[in-house]
């Protein structure tokens, strides 16, 4: 499922597909069943029926919905026949919502429709029933602690203000080379059995032979990483750059962009070269700015197949005598 990929990305998608899954079950049965009422109408017409008279807003604090939807289903239940609108006879200035007899009569006729969805529920889901409830009421009260709103943007004040770093390979962040650079090869490309291979064992392939690796981390996150192949003596590639599609904008590739072409002049080498492809229009205009010079054909003996970009790396003065 899609949506489940994105993780707590899509929470909100996810808990409304399955809320719509729920009133769609609910609807079916009573439709089958003959109840004459809908299943969004229930929190409001239950609410009522064991409450007695209330205004829109005690209403609306009871079931966690806003003044605006409750007030939009209470017309809806007034054109229904279901409720009506009158003075408190306490307080001439508030108006309540009361159930007419056409709902009391309806409700009263559901107590085995009722029985049967508690039942039904169980059977569908199992054990899963009493720790969706669970988990919703903890829900429930972890947010009435602190706003989930406040939250998001607490956390993105601190993603602002976090510094974006440069660091070296280490064997915790093998799993995040694998994970950014499939990201895109996935989304653009395929995976090709030499990425998988070197992807999946970047020490044997890159580190041991002379190559270096290089990651930007933003606070706690791994947003993107790039490594440095070296081919021959004198030789390298740059190769394997990935960086999160949600954190592009930040200059994390042309900072690691940059790692890297350092490397590479640390290292003595006097030629750099990276293989690409045409359909990748950001990322060749990076390239460009940084030093890289397009070839006029492709690599001879490529290794990728989706290869049709060939660039070398033209240092400028300052940086050859540095």
């Amino acid at each position: 499922m899609y949506l489940a990929s994105l993780g707590k990305l899509a929470l909100g998608s996810r808990l409304k597909a399955l809320s719509d899954h729920f009133y769609g079950a609910a609807d079916e049965v009573y439709q089958t069943l003959g109840a004459r009422i809908e299943s969004r109408w229930l929190p409001v017409l239950r609410y009522l029926w064991d409450t007695g008279p209330s205004s829109v807003t005690e209403v609306a604090d009871a079931i966690g919905q806003t003044h605006s939807a409750v007030s939009q289903l209470t017309d809806k239940l007034v054109r229904a026949g279901m409720v009506r609108r009158r003075r408190d006879p306490a307080d001439g200035r508030r108006t309540v919502l009361v159930l007419t007899d056409k709902a009391h009569a309806s409700l009263a006729e559901l107590g085995p429709i009722w029985c049967a969805v508690r039942r039904g529920v169980t059977t569908s889901l199992a054990e899963h029933a009493a720790q969706l409830l669970d988990a919703i009421a903890a829900c429930e009260r972890a947010l009435q602690e602190r706003p989930i709103t406040e939250a998001i943007l607490a956390e993105h004040a601190a993603i602002k203000v976090a510094p974006l770093e440069i660091v070296p390979y280490a064997p915790a962040l093998r799993e995040d080379f694998y994970r950014l650079n499939a990201q895109w090869l996935e989304r653009y490309f395929r995976i090709e059995d030499i990425d998988r291979t070197v992807l999946s064992d970047p020490e044997r392939y890159i580190l041991q032979p002379g190559g270096a690796i290089f990651f930007a981390r933003l606070g706690e996150e791994i947003i993107g990483t790039c490594a440095l192949l070296h081919e021959s003596p004198g030789v390298f590639e740059l190769t394997k750059m990935g960086v999160d599609e949600t954190f592009r904008g930040l200059g994390a590739g042309k900072r690691l962009l940059d790692a890297c072409i350092g490397e590479f002049h640390r290292r003595g080498g006097h030629t750099l070269f990276l293989e690409s492809n045409s359909s990748l229009k950001p990322a060749l205009r990076m390239y460009e700015k940084a030093g890289f010079v397009l070839q006029p054909s492709i690599r001879p003996g490529s290794h990728y197949e989706r290869a049709d970009v060939y660039m070398i790396y033209q240092a400028p003065v300052e940086a050859k005598f540095a």
